[in-house]
């Protein structure tokens, strides 16, 4: 849902500020949802995941509408089990949106805190305040959610390590089961980046993430979470399945304005990014064919090669608490890969980067090996 109230400082995600094309776009959706369900296998989906932009600014009448879409194209057959995620900010959460969405087939709330901290909130430009904040989460867990996740961000420029450890003993305080926790990241062509290039704010502190990564660790894992993935802490039976699909190589489907696809074997598309130009284009397409014909005015494709695919295994597997298994190695990519992975992961074992399970032959990130993981994998890459 590519449409977001305002712009938060250092976001290159694709959204507009003008909401004038929502109607078009929820239009889009629908179309688009009937027109690529040949792309996944039959029967019902394992999950679905509401992203954007902000999700949370549908109505109660979109949303009817796009589920009605969702089961009418044999992605959702109603039950009960299936993981629906739908991103939110608490600004939006009122009384009367929670309702809205705890009506809504909804079972699981993903809420952009990023930071309890007033100071926090206004140098990324977020909407809401720490108030809302803090508020939102009781409110939704009032109405019901309890499989509820809020992201946080560390690092920033504003961010004290007093000002995060308050922000993690906040989190638990508040009984969440799921956080994922990014540090931030200064990119080009954003509000922030355009500060740090000239001078305005300095840059981002690399002992400031070592130090605020090494505590988000140590307080989560001692508050209950596992840390099933370098940036995803969860309480036992709550890891985000969606997520987790991304990371194991299952086929998914993307739909809306530059949203990603990947059939789980070789290719990957994107649309186009571009509100305008994709409420122009989908209704004038009615069939899978039709689609691929259109190409390059909605959708970007790569084909990935052994190598790229191998790369991906390496580095998703090794940010997962299940590591890269050698016999996993052998199986998906053959056993000169194999070799090669075990042969570049020596010396990571040697200075206590990686671990090694060596009955079952399977490596993982130390717990100091999560600080430089992707000179790890890397290093593993052919």
């Amino acid at each position: 849902m590519p449409f977001c109230k305002q712009a938060c400082s250092y976001c290159n995600f694709h959204f507009s500020t003008n909401l004038k094309l929502r109607t078009a776009v929820v239009d889009a959706l629908v179309r688009e949802l009937s027109v690529r369900r040949g792309e996944l296998p039959d029967g019902p989906v394992p999950s679905i995941y509401f992203g954007g932009g902000t999700p949370s600014i549908l109505s109660a009448a979109e949303l009817v509408r796009l589920f009605r879409a969702i089961r009418g194209a044999g992605y959702w057959n109603g039950d009960s089990d299936t993981e629906i995620t739908l991103e939110a900010n608490p600004d939006d959460l009122s009384e009367e949106a929670i309702a809205v969405l705890a009506g809504s087939p909804v079972n699981r709330l993903s809420i952009g805190i990023q930071s309890f901290d007033e100071a926090d909130l206004r140098f990324m430009n977020r909407a809401h305040d720490a108030r809302q904040a803090l508020a939102a989460v009781g409110k939704v867990r009032a109405a019901g959610f309890d499989n509820l996740s809020i992201d946080l961000i560390y690092g920033a420029q504003t961010t004290t390590d007093e000002t995060w450890s308050r922000n993690l003993h906040v989190a638990t305080d508040l009984g969440v089961n799921h956080v994922a926790a990014y540090a931030l990241t200064v990119e080009p062509k954003t509000a922030l980046g355009h500060q740090v290039a000239t001078g305005a704010v300095p840059d981002t502190s690399d002992r400031r993430f070592a130090v605020q990564f090494g505590m988000l660790i140590d307080h989560l894992t001692a508050a209950g979470f596992e840390q099933y993935e370098i940036s995803n802490f969860a309480r036992p039976g709550h890891r985000s399945r969606h997520n987790s699909g991304y990371w194991t190589g299952r086929p998914y489907l993307g739909i809306g304005p530059g949203a990603h696809s990947f059939d789980g074997q070789f290719r990957r598309r994107w649309n186009v990014s571009n509100n305008a130009r994709y409420a122009k284009v989908w209704p004038e397409i009615a069939t899978a064919d039709a689609f691929v014909d259109a190409g390059p005015l909605l959708y970007t494709e790569e084909l990935l090669r052994p190598r790229d695919r191998y790369n991906e295994f390496v580095m998703t597997s090794l940010r997962r608490t299940e590591g890269v298994a050698v016999a996993e190695l052998n199986r998906r990519f053959g056993a000169d890969l194999a070799r090669h992975f075990v042969r570049e992961m020596q010396v990571h074992v040697g200075n206590g980067n990686v671990e090694l399970e060596q009955d079952r032959q399977i490596y993982r990130l130390s717990r100091r090996g999560l600080a430089v993981a992707d000179g790890v994998a890397a290093d593993g890459f052919y």
